[in-house]
């Protein structure tokens, strides 16, 4: 890129909401462009504004501060679509990493959007594809979850997903909680499947943790982790079940059903497989599931 292009790259246009991705930890891990906007927009809208204040302080910007989080984001709508509508340009920041991602802003970028403003990303840290590019997991699909629902049916679809997905999930969960959610994962995903836990990503105290999700609840247990803290399951293998031929046999017909259990299918979802796979009637399959996963149970409790 040409200087004339870089000049041009690095001006402010008004009427317009940029989206600035900050640091998750480090405050060196800030693009040159990022501060460029921050100092020459007429408005920084920032979820914490003690916090973003000491990002600005620290590369001597001065622009003003003014609150935007999730229980005040609508009744602030008018005023910023006023400001844009009048010329300014506004950045928009979440306490750390890209804006939007488990962050408010979404009701704010539509309504810009519909109100026929420019939206502009200005791209950088991302604690979502810090952890998982740290994993050691493939990182050319995953999935997102963001943070976990806190009870009930919303938790359960989510957990099942999460423990259901080919490709690896990313996740978020405040540490006071995270040992809770390792062990809905043994329960839901199987004990061995492998996973991540990464704590403090760019800070001083920084740490990943990797291993069977199990061992990871053990640790959280005896360690609790504290910070901010992401979590990565590997996928759900293609086909759970044992890659030999399925027979009528009642010993391989058990331990099929129980290969299906422990890679952390639910009774009904191993007893379609069961029965889709040796052309059983469900209600039969479904029984003999129910048999081995009550032995199971019976085992675990002995």
């Amino acid at each position: 890129m040409g200087a004339l292009a870089l000049a041009i790259a690095h001006l402010t246009l008004p009427g317009t909401l940029y989206l600035v991705a900050t640091p998750i930890g480090h405050l060196g891990d800030i693009t040159l462009r990022a501060l460029d906007v921050l100092r020459r927009a007429d408005l920084v809208l920032a979820e914490d504004t003690r916090r973003t204040a000491l990002l600005l302080r620290h590369y001597g910007i001065a622009t003003p501060l003014r609150s935007l989080y999730a229980q005040n984001e609508e009744a602030r709508l008018p005023e910023v679509l006023a400001r844009l509508e009048r010329g300014e340009s506004l950045a928009l920041v979440a306490d750390a990493g890209t804006p939007l991602v488990s962050d408010p802003g979404a009701r704010l970028v539509r309504a810009a959007l519909e109100a026929g403003h420019a939206v502009v990303p200005v791209p950088g840290p991302s604690a979502v594809l810090a952890a998982l590019v740290v994993s050691g997991l493939p990182a050319d699909r995953f999935l997102f979850l963001g943070f976990p629902p806190r009870r009930g049916a919303a938790r359960a679809r989510w957990l099942r997903q999460a423990a259901q997905s080919p490709v690896p999930v990313v996740m978020f969960e405040a540490p006071g909680r995270v040992v809770e959610l390792l062990e809905a994962l043994v329960a839901t995903a199987g004990s061995e499947r492998f996973a991540v836990l990464a704590r403090e990503l760019t800070k001083l105290h920084e740490e990943v943790r990797r291993g069977p999700v199990a061992e990871l609840a053990a640790q959280a247990r005896e360690e609790p982790p504290r910070g901010e803290v992401v979590v990565v399951l590997a996928g759900a293998p293609e086909d759970p079940a044992p890659e030999v031929e399925i027979t009528d046999a009642p010993a391989a017909v058990e331990d099929f059903a129980r290969a299906l259990l422990a890679a952390g299918r639910r009774p009904s979802e191993a007893a379609r497989e069961l029965a889709r796979r040796l052309a059983w009637p469900r209600r039969a399959a479904y029984e003999l599931v129910r048999r081995v996963h009550e032995k199971h149970a019976n085992d675990d409790t002995t």
